[in-house]
């Protein structure tokens, strides 16, 4: 709900920008007319670029305090290729993976400075869902190694240009996680919490434990 209420915020935000950039464009006036032009177009492109923002900050959650961030669970295809169904509190994807093992990789945003007094909480996205094969031949041929989760639009990513600049405001502090290769079983159904150490992928039947078993 938080980053709900954040998006919404940014998306009425970039409505009041884009009434005042209407009202200095229809302005009829001949006086000073190229500069409100100027100055209209400017306000309605920062409209848009706040618009974008809202949107690319939906895409994020609050971490879940009762909950796995995801749950995985495989059913293979034929040799090698699986179906993973992924299901994020009341959200469900399906993809295909090809390969003999799986990495899961999230983003985080958290908050320091006057973020953290605000009590804002932490939030996530899961980013990508890659599957790997054990023999590097077979990789250069995997057809559905990697499956995107989720995606900014239009380029506008804020939590990779906070990465790339190194600019955190004082307020963001945005973390790369990673579920490092775990083996992929027909059956086997995996949980993924974040732990104080990262993100921790613990299995929930005993198909995923055979797995994890053979895999050690």
């Amino acid at each position: 709900m938080q980053y709900d209420g954040l998006a919404w915020a940014m998306a009425l935000l970039a409505l009041l920008v884009a009434v005042a950039a209407g009202r200095i464009l229809f302005d009829r006036s001949w006086f000073l007319g190229w500069l409100r032009g100027t100055c209209g177009l400017a306000f309605l492109a920062l409209a848009v670029l706040v618009a974008l923002v809202a949107r690319d900050l939906s895409s994020y959650d609050a971490l879940p305090q009762d909950r796995p961030l995801a749950t995985l669970s495989f059913k293979a295809l034929e040799a090698q290729r699986f179906q993973v169904t992924l299901l994020e509190g009341g959200r469900e994807q399906e993809v295909l993976l090809d390969g003999d093992l799986w990495q899961l990789d999230a983003r985080l945003f958290k908050w320091k400075g006057l973020g953290d007094l605000l009590g804002l909480q932490p939030g996530y996205r899961l980013e990508r869902l890659s599957g790997r094969y054990l023999a590097i031949e077979q990789q250069a041929l995997a057809q559905h190694s990697r499956a995107p989760l989720a995606e900014s639009p239009y380029g506008v990513d804020v939590w990779r240009w906070l990465r790339l600049t190194q600019q955190d405001f004082f307020l963001f502090l945005p973390e790369a996680q990673r579920v490092t290769y775990l083996p992929m079983a027909d059956g086997a159904v995996f949980s993924v919490s974040l732990s104080p150490t990262g993100l921790l992928a613990e299995p929930l039947n005993q198909s995923a434990v055979e797995a994890l078993k053979d895999w050690r």
